[in-house]
């Protein structure tokens, strides 16, 4: 069955910008206004990674007539991009795309009934909209995301020794020398990538989309995050809301991989501080599992949402 798919952009008023900037959304489904089923919002991960790789939860739409509502945080993707402002720390912050969501909510017309789904980045980004205690958030999905970057790093650093010693050598000369961006180093992140990104060889297209799209502007990657998973230096870099966790009030679901980058200390926080919480692990998943263990994954979120039962 083909779903009803409804597109469009939304003015986003940024006061430290002179560009006239504007949120790319997509929904897939009916709009809930017309239907009263609550919709389910998708949060990006990146930062400045667009929503291509998470087109495969619109699997949910089909199945179970969930409205999914995609959309590109600023910067990337079909939304306004502003690479004058690439190595702003200033600009490209949490809050800024805080305010993102809450005017998408608003001019969409769902801010008093909706689900959220944030997966990496997106998951933190959805942690910080849930502390703030919106009352029209129902649940909460926190994809392969760390409460803190620096266990985070931790993890990702472990793995990273687990690699062939060959790779972790072209990784620490690259980044010795300063050549993260050359296509040696490229080439060596792809062994870990393969292993603790995405297991599915070869890549998925939907996921190649979007790498291929970071690559055309990395404005807001290489700001927040910095030159690589394994040396975060932007403004992510302190990220840490593990003291507030205790204030997300929503059912959440936690879900990582087995081999994923985000490790089980990684979200251990999430699960140790959130009253309403529920963990699934993907035996077979890394940091991607909608595109690994797809049906498992949709099966997952179905039941956690309520359309199916345990």
């Amino acid at each position: 069955m083909t779903s009803q798919i409804t597109e469009g952009k939304i003015p986003f008023s940024i006061p430290s910008s002179s560009e006239d900037c504007k949120t790319w959304y997509q929904i897939h489904g009916p709009h809930s206004s017309t239907t009263g089923t609550r919709p389910l919002l998708i949060l990006h991960g990146g930062p400045g990674i667009p929503h291509n790789y998470l087109l495969p939860l619109t699997d949910l739409t089909r199945t179970h007539s969930i409205p999914i509502i995609f959309y590109d945080q600023i910067g990337c993707g079909r939304s306004t991009h502003i690479p004058s402002k690439k190595h702003s720390a200033s600009f490209w912050t949490p809050d800024l795309f805080l305010h993102e969501l809450d005017n998408l909510l608003t001019h969409l017309n769902i801010k008093d009934n909706y689900d959220l789904l944030g997966q990496s980045w997106g998951g933190m980004l959805g942690a910080c909209h849930a502390i703030r205690q919106p009352s029209g958030l129902k649940n909460l999905i926190i994809a392969n995301s760390p409460a803190d970057m620096g266990s985070w790093l931790e993890a990702a650093n472990r793995l990273r020794t687990q690699l062939p010693e060959e790779v972790q050598e072209v990784l620490t000369r690259c980044e010795r020398e300063g050549k993260e961006g050359s296509e040696e180093y490229e080439k060596a992140m792809m062994a870990f990538y393969e292993k603790h990104v995405c297991r599915v060889v070869p890549m998925p297209g939907d996921l190649e989309e979007s790498f291929r799209q970071l690559k055309e502007d990395d404005t807001v990657y290489s700001t927040m995050n910095g030159p690589s998973e394994f040396n975060v230096t932007g403004t992510l870099k302190t990220f840490d809301i593990r003291n507030n966790i205790h204030k997300i009030k929503v059912p959440t679901l936690l879900l990582n991989g087995r081999y994923d980058e985000a490790q089980d200390e990684v979200l251990e926080p999430f699960f140790r501080e959130i009253d309403k919480v529920k963990w699934y692990r993907f035996a077979e998943s890394s940091h991607l599992p909608q595109l690994e263990e797809r049906e498992e994954f949709m099966r997952v979120v179905a039941q956690f949402l309520g359309y199916t039962k345990s």
